[in-house]
């Protein structure tokens, strides 16, 4: 199971939500960047923003999966199994 593999390399569900968020922001950031220092305009600053934004889904998802993985594997939360 990749996110048994993922917690057993360290990652915990607070580093994906750490990189959700820094991922929208990035895509702010590259919009911008991409606008101001391409000479393509907006239609290619829009992908750039919309590429590097479709990254925070997959790392909230992952973040709930690691926190689903770290719950069930506590054995000092209650609802462990």
């Amino acid at each position: 199971m990749v996110v048994k593999l993922l917690h057993e390399k360290g990652l915990k569900a607070e580093h994906a939500y750490t990189a959700a968020f820094a991922s929208i922001g990035l895509s702010v950031v590259s919009w911008v960047g991409s606008l101001k220092g391409e000479p393509a305009g907006i239609a290619r600053a829009d992908r750039w923003g919309i590429f590097v934004g479709e990254w925070a889904p997959t790392f909230f998802a992952l973040g709930l999966a690691l926190a689903n993985y770290e719950r069930d594997h506590d054995p000092h939360h209650p609802t462990a199994h």
